[in-house]
């Protein structure tokens, strides 16, 4: 077919002239001065496309300074303050957010009973939901980082354990400092502190999908028994600075052997930062002990996971085995006598205030 424009001449304006019969096409010379002002106005194209990344990095910026961090889609929604407008008339109480999952959940419990011993509100610390919230249902509300930083904080530094003066703390914005982790604080609230460390469902069950694989290869009803061997630091700054012992292969041959007496069928469940000295020094030949922690301090939630699904536990030191026993219930073996006694952790740790009356604690070798 035949395009009449590839064979009309050319009008006055450069454009093709249409057929005979169709009416000639005016120049539009006054359209062209206006689009050629128009570009003249405006900025180049390279400004424009810079103004709109800068829109669009301080819209980002705005909306993280405004949202509280929550770490992962199944963390439990907590209520975030952001303005002075959201804080209770009763002021606001939180606690300092330091070390790992064992010294956070401990500051976590003493907040929470304090605070309403003392009848205020409790706000955890952004920090402290970022590493809690991933592995436990807990429901207090989130102080965000940028109103606490307009507060100004009363500081008030705890022991490690309950004391009379704390039932009576002075002051509407107290800050609770220290690394507190003695069941005298909250064990009168232990059914509440177990509700608030209740695991997300997915993290229980990966736990027990593990221990059910174990418990197929038996024919009779296995008893597990979690066991946590802390080392890591606590190799270098117990016998340096403590003046101390760890756990050694003695005491954990006497913590499995309390058990085998006990029950018949046991299976026990290890976990560790030191996976290869586990692998080592406890004795496995039996085949009643299974190595199943990954030794990840950052990603901590497995471990512990599977210590609390347990039916009783052995710990060695540290609050990461404090915790998990005491949520887990059941029979406790601890580490007892571990220090010298001119130690100077007698100062600021308590065993009768760290290991429950009823936990079995068999006393290390410091020889």
């Amino acid at each position: 077919m035949w395009d009449w424009r590839a064979i009309a001449p050319l009008g006055p304006c450069g454009h093709t002239e249409p057929p005979a019969g169709q009416p000639q096409a005016v120049c539009p010379r006054k359209f062209k001065a206006a689009i050629m002002r128009f570009w003249t106005a405006c900025p180049a194209f390279s400004t424009i496309y810079f103004l709109l990344i800068i829109f669009v990095i301080s819209t980002i910026f705005h909306c993280h300074q405004r949202l509280a961090l929550v770490p992962a889609p199944w963390a439990h929604p907590a209520r975030v303050v952001l303005a002075p407008k959201h804080l209770p008339r009763e002021g606001v109480w939180t606690i300092n957010s330091k070390g790992r999952l064992g010294n956070q959940m401990g500051q976590y419990a003493t907040l929470y009973a304090l605070a309403k011993m003392n009848g205020r509100p409790a706000f955890i610390p952004a920090q402290m939901h970022s590493m809690l919230a991933p592995i436990f249902k807990i429901t207090l509300p989130v102080l965000h980082s940028t109103m606490a930083s307009r507060i100004q904080w009363q500081d008030y530094y705890l022991l490690d354990w309950m004391e009379e003066q704390y039932r009576h703390i002075p002051g509407e914005y107290v800050r609770l400092m220290g690394y507190p982790c003695s069941w005298t604080f909250y064990h009168h609230l232990r059914d509440e502190i177990l509700q608030e460390f209740t695991l997300h469902d997915h993290v229980r069950r990966e736990a027990q999908w593990f221990l059910q694989q174990l418990q197929t290869r038996r024919t009779r009803r296995a008893t597990f028994v979690g066991v946590h061997v802390r080392r890591g630091d606590y190799v270098r700054v117990m016998p340096r600075v403590w003046k101390g012992v760890l756990a050694d292969r003695s005491y954990l041959q006497r913590a499995l052997d309390w058990f085998r007496t006990r029950y018949h069928t046991t299976i026990f469940v290890v976990t560790s930062d030191d996976m290869a000295w586990c692998r080592q020094n406890i004795n496995s030949s039996l085949g009643d002990v299974v190595f199943a922690g990954n030794g990840l301090q950052g990603s901590p939630a497995k471990d512990f996971a599977l210590l609390t699904q347990c039916n009783h536990t052995i710990i060695t030191i540290g609050t990461f085995g404090i915790w998990a026993a005491y949520l887990t219930g059941g029979n406790t073996i601890y580490l007892a006598n571990f220090t010298l006694p001119n130690s100077p952790f007698h100062a600021v740790f308590k065993p009768k205030a760290a290991f429950l009356p009823e936990w079995v604690g068999i006393a290390a070798d410091l020889g």
